[in-house]
């Protein structure tokens, strides 16, 4: 009878698709919507335990592309539940209410309205489970209760903007087809990249998370074809690693796809400076298994050339410099991502990922200097240094997690744990002439050997518990542990100028060792009250750093056994949907390994840098209120007004020392512990659709900024204000053609306040932190894009993005100290245009996956296509 019971469902399953559907061709095609995943565990009544084979059907509207009109009471998905009870309903539109309807014989049937949840949580974040709806356990001898339903959009806008965050959709941005990560944030609200690369979120370096945590990965590794979005957390709560001091968080989503099975894409691209870009990916979902592969590699190519100018008195006679330079980068690196899901059953998962990125690179840079000695009578002299580099890099990082989903809605464990390492070795060969009076002869050559290498290991584990107290309010909870270990070594060797051969004894050589770990516990209570709603946060952290460095025995220990980080967020939800938001958190940003390391870098001959391994932490007490207004037409409007104060701020400084190897005195660049800054200012952002296909999204920041040092030598910095504005226009011309245009200007503004703490944010050793002692300059840059996209389901697209259209992307720095004014000027790979092409593919297709036990089809006999990554 059972067996019976079996096959006639089943037959009734796929002939209700069928019917509905011949040969299984229907497609969303353009107008797909984003789809979910809904599972439960049908209980008997009576016995309380599990029913296996149990038909499960869930019926509602669907547009019919034939006719072209919505269908209602439409087989959507079904299955038989397994021996233990449980189904899962996967492919699911989120748009809409459902109605579930479960049959066997001898129990009454049941039938329940489902729908997504897509409420926000209490603090105003996105429910970031809101594609995944739990039914819990559904006990079919009763009716349940009716679900709330949301409605969502069917197409995810450019910017979505949340009271605590924005989430930046990547595939909306055609500027970034074909780049990096760099080029993705050149777009995102709130962060501004100088042409060095370095990031900056409100004027200050944040904490870079790679799906939700710290990486090794610089923003020049990641490729953007493999960021799904890039996520803006101005002012974390105390659930977030405490690192990041005086800004926030940016968190990159990459694409992972677990629709039932194969999708992929093959991506391709070519740039004007001859630079080639590959990249594939697939990603396979069979019962329980979930798959995926991915892999890009990108040629680089980078041209720069710049002027520095100096008056210095801090010698007798003053003197005049003037510097010329010219900069090559050619190399290549790759990027690729593995990893599974199990589902170990309805409400858990077990998931690993590989993340590798890899890459050599040849860098070569020519410095001219021309001095002028204003002495009675003054005179000039000329030294040239042309500098060849092989730098390599290799990162690694692995990743174990476990989720577990309670019965009870809401109710989730988490775990996971990460392993990361790098290694960079470097070769420079600076060769430097000194010229004759005459300014055209040489008077000797001096050949010198940078060898370095370095290693570093980084290893986390967390867990994580959210607990619903009630239908209001909530626990979360959790644990944290980090360990880094750093290895790095430096030298300088003396090579003969004529025989190239190198001398094996060091003229200048470090070894320097460092090891630091956190140790972090947090807790949160969430609750609402009508419409106002509070979350209460307090994370615990114990941080160490010890370094060694080995060549003169020194050792540097910083050590704050407990720190306490609060945070308070306040909601009111208005009439009209708006939003009313005051939050506080204090936050801690530990010296990163650049700023630490005690080696002199002379590359650049005006401007040694050297790390400070004596740097403290900083701490910043941060508040921020926001006004948020969703209008009828669902146009958004976001208003923050922000105060940051942060005391022991790491910031860049210029000192006079005594160079090693040549016993001459010259302005250095290094890090000190100043005794305080603050920053305040305002930021709105709009996001409007102006019509069905012009979409703006416009964002202006005026802001601030003041650091006090305790140096009477030292001048510090005029206060004024500054301000930035990002302007990005997307233009749907047709249903195939996309155009986009975007800008963004700074005003005048004081090197950032706040050093560059977190790592990952920067695509150099140096990095834009603060300086008290100088300014930027205004710059402004114009970007654009055209998409076309073709075959059937748009599966193929033709892109073509120029960035930087006007040559206006440059660094222009004016900087003073007591005895020497400098301003520099550097211009980096302007007008650079790129064209790009991709295909999606994707389809499910039984014939792929042979099954030995063919008496359940866990997709209720659907061959339903599906689509790839974007």
């Amino acid at each position: 009878m059972r067996i019976l019971t079996i096959v006639l469902a089943s037959l009734l399953i796929s002939y209700t698709v069928s019917a509905q559907y011949p040969g299984g061709q229907w497609s969303g095609g353009k107008n797909q919507s984003m789809t979910g995943t809904m599972y439960g565990k049908i209980i008997n009544g009576n016995t309380e335990k599990p029913i296996g084979y149990a038909s499960v059907q869930l019926f509602g509207s669907k547009y019919d592309s034939a006719s072209r009109q919505m269908v209602d009471n439409v087989l959507i998905s079904g299955m038989l539940t397994q021996q233990n009870g449980d189904f899962l309903l996967e492919n699911v539109p989120v748009k809409g209410k459902y109605t579930l309807k479960v049959t066997i014989v001898g129990f009454k049937p049941h039938e329940q309205v489902v729908a997504f949840d897509m409420k926000k949580n209490e603090d105003g974040s996105p429910n970031m489970n809101a594609f995944e709806k739990d039914l819990g356990n559904i006990v079919i001898t009763v009716d349940n209760q009716v679900l709330a339903n949301v409605v969502v959009t069917t197409e995810k806008p450019g910017l979505q903007l949340g009271i605590d965050r924005k989430v930046f959709n990547v595939s909306k941005n055609l500027v970034s087809d074909g780049g990096t990560a760099v080029d993705v944030m050149r777009n995102v609200p709130s962060v501004n990249v100088d042409i060095d690369d370095n990031v900056t979120l409100r004027n200050n370096a944040p904490q870079i998370f790679v799906d939700g945590r710290p990486t090794m990965m610089e923003l020049a590794d990641i490729p953007a074809d493999a960021i799904e979005s890039v996520e803006i957390i101005t002012n974390p709560s105390a659930k977030f690693d405490a690192s990041g001091g005086s800004s926030g968080i940016l968190n990159i989503v990459l694409k992972k796809n677990r629709k039932v099975g194969y999708n992929g894409s093959i991506r391709t691209s070519l740039d004007s400076r001859g630079a080639v870009g590959l990249g594939g990916s697939i990603n396979v979902r069979q019962n329980k298994i979930n798959a995926f592969v991915s892999i890009n590699y990108r040629q680089r190519k980078s041209n720069s050339n710049g002027t520095t100018d100096r008056f210095s008195s801090i010698t007798d006679p003053n003197y005049e410099q003037h510097q010329t330079d010219i900069s090559n980068w050619k190399g290549n690196f790759m990027f690729g991502r593995a990893g599974f899901d199990y589902f170990i059953d309805n409400r858990s998962t077990l998931s690993a990922s590989l993340n590798i990125g890899s890459g050599k690179f040849n860098p070569f840079s020519s410095n001219e200097v021309l001095t002028t000695v204003l002495d009675s009578p003054s005179y000039d002299s000329l030294t040239k240094r042309v500098t060849h580099s092989n730098r390599q890099f290799n990162r690694k990082g692995f990743s174990l997690d476990f989720k577990h989903n309670f019965p009870k809605a809401g109710r989730e464990l988490t775990a996971s744990a990460d392993y990361g390492t790098r290694t960079g070795p470097s070769d420079n060969l600076l060769t430097t002439d000194y010229y004759n009076s005459d300014l055209t002869t040489i008077n000797y050559t001096n050949a010198q050997r940078q060898i370095g290498d370095g290693i570093g290991h980084r290893f986390t584990v967390r867990t994580d518990f959210v607990n619903p107290i009630s239908e209001n309010s909530k626990m979360e909870m959790g644990v944290r542990a980090q360990f880094n270990n750093n290895e790095s070594t430096n030298g300088y060797y003396d090579v003969d100028a004529n025989t190239g051969e190198i001398n094996p004894v060091a003229t200048t050589y470090n070894s320097y060792k460092s090891n630091d770990r956190v140790l972090a516990a947090y807790a949160t209570f969430s609750n609402r009250i009508n419409n106002f709603g509070y979350q209460l946060g307090l994370r615990a952290e114990s941080s160490n750093y010890k370094g060694d460095l080995m060549t003169t025995n020194e050792k540097f220990n910083i050590d704050y056994p407990i720190s306490l980080f609060p945070s308070i967020f306040l909601n009111q939800k208005m009439k009209g949907d708006q939003e009313l938001q005051l939050n506080y958190s204090r936050r801690i940003n530990r010296p990163n390994f650049w700023q630490l390391i005690p080696y002199i870098d002379s590359s650049d001959i005006l401007n040694p840098s050297v790390g400070n391994p004596g740097l403290q932490p900083e701490f910043t007490n941060s508040f921020e209120l926001s006004y948020q207004k969703i209008f009828k037409n669902k146009d958004n409007f976001l208003a923050s007004v922000y105060y940051k104060n942060t005391n022991a701020l790491i910031s860049r400084y210029q000192e006079l020392r005594t160079l090693p190897g040549t016993g001459k005195e010259q302005l250095i660049n290094t890090y000190i512990n100043a005794n305080s800054s603050y920053v305040t200012g305002l930021e709105l952002t709009m996001r409007n659709k102006l019509t069905k296909w012009w979409e703006l999204t416009t964002n202006f920041n005026l802001f601030t900024s003041k650091i006090k040092i305790d140096n009477q030598t030292n001048t510090n910095q005029d206060q004024f204000a500054s301000w930035f504005a990002k302007i990005n226009n997307s233009f749907r011309v047709s249903k195939d053609l996309s155009f986009q245009l975007s800008g963004n200007y700074r005003s005048k503004t004081v090197l950032p306040p706040g050093g560059s703490g977190g790592g990952g944010g920067g695509g150099g050793h140096w990095g834009e932190t603060s300086n008290a002692q100088g300014y930027v300059k205004p710059v402004y840059s114009i970007d654009a894009a055209v998409r076309y996209s073709f075959l059937k389901d748009d599966r193929a697209s033709l892109s073509m993005n120029i960035s930087d259209i006007f040559r206006t992307r440059v660094s222009d720095i004016h900087s003073e100290a007591p005895g020497f004014i400098q301003d520099s000027f550097r211009r980096r790979d302007a007008q650079v245009l790129r064209i790009n092409f991709s295909w999606r593919f994707g389809k499910f297709d039984k014939s792929l996956f042979k099954r030995k036990n063919n008496k359940q089809d866990d997709n209720g006999g659907e061959n339903f296509e599906v689509g790839g990554m974007n």
